[in-house]
């Protein structure tokens, strides 16, 4: 029987995500995932199948160079983190911060806007984002589950619609035939499920209330707050050995700011290095040719130099402080690396079935029918979520429907219905990796905000199905209307009028 480029292909992927969902563990989920796709490549040979999980599948993606890089600066990061914990650098931010962030709302509101600043990369947005805003958010009682929320949702959903980021780059380089970043630029108004995204964090931290599993976990967490002893406070410090590990009392909140501005500025400098900046490419042109991978290690490594000459110049931690908390770091990493590993293997035997090929193939048969056109966007919106989804990957979603979609419009820039499938594409590529638990971006959300994975998930579900199922009216409107603005603000409207009824609904639950 043959189990490649049929449905089959979208098995191991949903027996994964399936198994995480029901068993709240994440790590034996993938594996039976992985086990399977491997059964189902080698067609139930053991040998066949342990060699092309092991060989072809982990051992391929850890010596991939792509791979290896994101995994460096994990690392680093890590470290990072543990340096700027040890100095005091985290606890003093988050002492001042509690002074002059004096509400849960305001909060809420500055890790989304730090989330909003950080566009250069996903991968990035989460770690930074995480370390700097979870001192904050414990403060003011907002769950692990939230803050996981806010980081995810103001990563890969910002990248998307900024044109510097390494996702503009990834996008770009995925169109033929026509101007990529002039294409990628026209299809920001059209996408809703990002901008959305952003109209619903603000919409629900004003209205001050949350729903389903997420009401739970925050409910759950003021509980625990009332009971929590004053020990816990080491949670501040990430994972270690040490029960209560040293910080430094001289930290101030320049040991927090300093290190996170020079990480942001080297990475900046690092990718468009990787671009050919400084061989004479412009700055737009450097970005669009940046190996985001490569770039992020060489500007987390000079970060991470920096930042211990930092703290040995003011006297925060001495050299031997320094050095021990950077294995402390790498171990801190370790379940998100774990994960992360298990991912890759999963995606790789997706692939190796052919399950892109299998759902492209759909797509295509659909842009033949030339009376479903105007729905088209709606369609590959769709499609776009599920397939994302099923192989946890934002960018191999994009590399596999754009080329289809750019092709069916010959690709015209002046036909405004390929504009909006583009976009549609970009938005369920975000979007079902936004909902997907072997996605690469949702595990590093979990790690910045030090989120139990699985919780992340399955809280996040809610709230980005509800976006989902706006930003669909919003395709369906826009492939008949074509006007960006008129359908924005439609868009805009149905969020925070959803968002309304469900306030509603919810507060009735609640007295009745």
């Amino acid at each position: 029987m043959e189990f490649t480029n049929t449905i089959w292909s979208l098995l191991p992927p949903l027996i994964a995500i399936v198994l995480a969902l029901i068993t709240k563990e994440v790590y034996s989920s993938l594996f039976v995932g992985i086990l399977s796709g491997g059964l189902l490549y080698a067609s139930f040979n053991i040998t066949g199948a342990m060699e092309h999980i092991f060989v072809d599948g982990m051992i391929g993606q850890l010596s991939d160079s792509w791979n290896v890089g994101i995994l460096t600066f994990l690392v680093v990061l890590g470290s990072m983190v543990m340096l700027m914990n040890r100095a005091g650098g985290s606890a003093a931010f988050g002492k001042w911060a509690v002074t002059h962030v004096k509400t849960k709302a305001g909060a809420q509101v500055a890790t989304i806007i730090l989330g909003m600043l950080i566009f250069i990369d996903d991968y990035f947005n989460c770690l930074t984002v995480g370390s700097v805003m979870r001192p904050l958010t414990d403060k003011h009682g907002i769950s692990r589950e939230k803050l996981a929320y806010l980081i995810d949702a103001t990563a890969a959903p910002v990248c998307i619609i900024a044109p510097i980021s390494s996702w503009a780059a990834a996008v770009t380089g995925f169109v033929d035939g026509a101007n990529g970043l002039t294409l990628f630029i026209r299809a920001i108004p059209y996408n809703f499920y990002a901008l959305l995204t952003l109209v619903m964090m603000f919409t629900i931290t004003y209205m001050n209330f949350d729903y389903s599993s997420m009401n739970l976990a925050e409910l759950k967490n003021m509980a625990e707050a009332k009971h929590k002893k004053k020990k816990d406070a080491a949670s501040l410090t990430g994972a270690e050995d040490q029960p209560h590990p040293p910080i430094s009392e001289r930290g101030k909140v320049v040991h927090l700011v300093l290190p996170i501005a020079a990480l942001i500025i080297c990475c900046i400098i690092g990718m468009i290095y990787t671009g050919g900046f400084f061989e004479g490419a412009s700055f737009i042109d450097a970005f669009s040719n940046s190996d985001a991978s490569v770039g992020l290690v060489y500007g987390s490594v000079v970060a991470l130099v920096i930042t211990i000459i930092f703290f040995l110049a003011t006297r925060v931690l001495s050299f031997n402080e320094c050095m021990n908390a950077i294995p402390e770091g790498f171990k801190s990493m370790v379940p998100a690396i774990l994960v992360l590993t298990f991912a890759w293997t999963l995606k790789s035997m997706t692939d190796s079935l052919g399950a892109a090929e299998y759902v492209a193939g759909i797509v295509a048969n659909v842009a033949d029918s030339r009376a479903l056109m105007s729905l088209l966007p709606a369609l590959v919106f769709v499609v776009g979520i599920f397939l994302a989804f099923a192989t946890g990957t934002s960018w191999g979603t994009f590399g596999i429907l754009i080329p289809i979609v750019v092709n069916v419009f010959g690709g015209d820039l002046n036909n405004e219905l390929m504009i909006i499938a583009i976009s549609a594409c970009m938005a369920g590529a975000v979007c079902g990796d936004h909902c997907s638990p072997i996605s690469d971006t949702t595990i590093m959300a979990s790690a910045g905000a030090e989120c139990d994975h699985i919780r992340h998930v399955s809280t996040q579900l809610p709230y980005a199905i509800t976006v989902a199922a706006v930003s669909l009216v919003s395709y369906i409107i826009s492939g008949f209307v074509r006007n960006w603005a008129i359908c924005l603000i439609i868009g805009i409207a149905l969020m925070i009028g959803t968002l309304l009824v469900i306030k509603n609904i919810s507060q009735k639950k609640v007295t009745a």
